[in-house]
């Protein structure tokens, strides 16, 4: 069932929640409020126990929470013992970001996890939620896609060896075909077609965790290995495992 006001208002504004008399404990209502709002945006679906527990409150207050943004005109989609969404289409203005540019934020937050400052990570990663929490759903289950399947370690020598990530992202979460020109560390050239599934962003170099038509299985390909890259019209069927999956079944 949907509860909805007005689906045009899409501003949370503290005086249409509960009167504020400023004092901590509507400070803090109030960002919670905002960050509920945020990470709704960010997920298909989500349980009231788990925003409970992300935000440290009972799953009494987060039903109060629901409540609260549903009158201040949030359209919030409740599914009867599944959990809580945003209505489709709901998102905050003004900023929309290409595909591309979603992956790029992606991957700086792969980036930002290696720091080791604790603070600056928790900062960033806050960030980032109110970034996903405006892009469109296809492309924010996109983004999600990509961060379950992408690991980055830093490059020490900070060399630029590849060229061609942001393609390959593309591709990944599109399940396209990609065929590629490909010399391997014999120095032997092949023309192969695969099916990526990772990106592995290793010290040195980047690898392509990718099923190889060829070869009818699971293989690493060195991206600056790669001559030519092409993605295809062709589409192929999602594999059905997690990245750890792999890493359990394959090493």
């Amino acid at each position: 069932m949907v509860h909805s006001s007005q689906p045009g208002a899409v501003t949370l504004r503290a005086p249409t929640l509960f009167s504020m008399n400023k004092n901590d404990h509507d400070f803090k209502r109030l960002n919670r409020l905002t960050a509920i709002q945020n990470f709704l945006q960010t997920r298909r679906l989500v349980t009231a126990t788990a925003l409970a527990a992300r935000f440290d409150v009972s799953t009494r207050t987060i039903y109060r929470d629901i409540r609260a943004l549903e009158q201040s005109g949030v359209p919030i989609v409740t599914e009867d013992g599944k959990g809580y969404s945003l209505m489709e289409g709901y998102r905050l203005p003004p900023v929309m970001f290409t595909e591309s540019q979603a992956n790029a934020l992606v991957l700086a937050e792969q980036l930002v996890l290696k720091n080791p400052d604790a603070s600056f990570v928790k900062d960033y990663s806050e960030a980032i939620e109110k970034i996903k929490s405006i892009l469109r759903q296809n492309v924010k289950d996109k983004a999600n896609l990509l961060a379950q399947r992408t690991i980055f370690s830093h490059n020490q020598n900070e060399e630029r060896s590849s060229h061609i990530v942001s393609d390959l992202q593309v591709a990944l979460t599109n399940f396209n075909l990609v065929k590629i020109e490909y010399t391997n560390e014999a120095n032997e050239p092949s023309t192969r077609e695969i099916e990526p599934f990772a990106l592995l962003g290793m010290t040195e170099k980047w690898l392509l965790v990718a099923w190889c038509r060829l070869r009818g299985d699971f293989r690493f390909f060195r991206l600056d290995r790669i001559n030519k890259l092409e993605i295809l019209a062709g589409q192929f069927a999602p594999h059905k495992m997690t990245l750890q999956e792999y890493f359990e079944k394959y090493h």
